[in-house]
Order: C-alpha cells, then structure tokens, then sequence
C-alpha cells in the first residue's frame, strides 16, 4: 500500500474492515476472539445490523457495546438472546445453522485446508501449535468459511500441508461430499495482506477475488508456494471510510487492543 493509505488506515484496521465487508444482514456468523469479532461488530453496526452473532463459549446474538477480550469473557452475552454452551452453539453449527464461519491457521493450502496442529512431522515437530479448537467443526459445518491469513508467505500459503488439521476442499471437487461432509459448503473467502481470494467452482483451487490497494500481482505471486489462480478480471479491495474507522477507533476498540493505535 502506498504512503499516504498507510497513514490513513492501519493493516489491521483494514484487514477487520475487508471481512467486516462480506458479511450479510440477517445471516448467522460464528466469530471468534481478535479480527473475527472486530469485524463482526463493524458489519454489525455498520450495514449489516441484524447479524447473529455467535461465540464459541455460548453466546448467541449479542449487541455488543465494546470489544471483550476473549469469547469466554462476560461482555459476550451483553444484550445477547441466549448465554448458552459451547455443546449448544456446536450443535448449532452441525445443524447447518451457520452462515459464516471465521477461521485462522499456520498453513493454508490451495484448497483451503489449514494447519494448526504442528510445523514439520507430526510426532518430533520444530513448532506445536494450538490445535483445532472449535476449528474443523466450524469448517466442516458452516455453509461459508473465511480463513483469515494476515501474514501471506511461501510459508503461510503452502503446496503442502504438515498436517491437515482442519477441512477446506480437501482434495478437490467432491472431495468434501465423499468424507461425508454436506454439500454446498466450504472455503468462502481467503483474507491475507496482500489480497482476498475465492475458489474456482470447477477445481476449487484458490483463485484471486480482489487485490488490497496498491499490491501488485508479482507479489500475490511471489508470496505463495503454490499457483493462485489469476483470472483475467479481478477486482480492488474496497478501503475503510472516515465513519468505519472512527467506529474502530473510537467505538469498538477505543483501548487499541487488536488494531493498535
């Protein structure tokens, strides 16, 4: 990005502003602590006012009036329709209830498939990782998953995985219907630094959506282990107004936690 729209915006004020953006009125999103719940509340208070919004520890459907630290912490249920349990919200999920599903990971894939398990082999890794979580529920079951890579590298974006831990595309069409997982669900969008990504509906390989403001397709390129799909049109990121920010900055997350200062 240029100078003066670095001064304007921070990446991660952007990143929460691009995500915010592909959320819908009246859908369920299933968000998680940091950028995923930044970004729910931005569309939330912004275009899209009657989102559900769903956390992992049990809230359902909360008018959130700040960021909460975590998607444990009480805040959660401010205003919310239920303060239930994770047994429930998961049910809800495999019910086919879910709209969207935010995730992030270590490794992606050109399929969408993501690791959060280990760096290198599975049993003497150089990196443990967190783990799934809630991760390949969400993905297995959300109608639309957003995998939020803040950080693209031949690193990050991987020809192959050192573990799959949690299911995009797995090996390509039908591949999700074969292991018995619903149809017509899957990897929506791919969010990194440099640009948004879809998936070709015939190979459901990774495909170039919209390039960030000021990056070039030499650095999509050049930052990925594996050949993203540029189709001939593509679009530009859209970038984050004077209201969205100032809802950032002086609403949602007026301390700086997440998007900084």
């Amino acid at each position: 990005m240029s100078n003066n729209q670095e001064k304007k915006y921070n990446m991660r004020e952007f990143l929460a502003f691009t995500a915010a953006s592909i959320l819908e009125d009246g859908k369920a999103a299933f968000v998680g602590t940091g950028l995923p719940m930044i970004a729910g509340m931005l569309a939330q208070k912004t275009h899209a006012p009657n989102l559900l919004m769903i956390f992992e520890a049990g809230s359902i459907g909360p008018q959130l009036p700040e960021l909460p630290i975590s998607v444990g912490q009480g805040l959660t249920t401010y205003h919310a329709l239920a303060a239930s349990s994770m047994h429930d919200v998961m049910s809800a999920c495999q019910a086919g209830f879910i709209d969207y599903g935010f995730l992030g990971g270590a490794q992606i894939d050109i399929y969408g498939n993501i690791n959060t398990t280990v760096i290198g082999p599975h049993d003497t890794p150089k990196t443990r990782l967190p783990g799934s979580g809630g991760a390949n529920d969400i993905a297995s079951f959300s109608h639309r998953t957003v995998l939020m890579f803040g950080n693209q590298t031949k690193r990050t974006f991987v020809e192959k995985l050192d573990f799959l831990t949690t299911p995009g595309f797995l090996t390509g069409p039908g591949a999700r219907e074969k292991a018995g997982l619903p149809s017509n669900t899957g990897p929506y969008r791919v969010i990194s630094q440099l640009a948004m990504y879809d998936f070709d509906d015939k190979t459901k390989k990774m495909r170039l959506f919209s390039l960030h403001p000021g990056v070039t397709i030499e650095e999509v390129k050049d930052n990925s282990s594996f050949d993203i799909i540029i189709p001939q049109k593509y679009g530009i990121s859209a970038e984050p107004g004077d209201k969205d920010l100032e809802l950032l900055r002086k609403v949602i997350d007026p301390t700086g936690m997440l998007i900084g200062k």
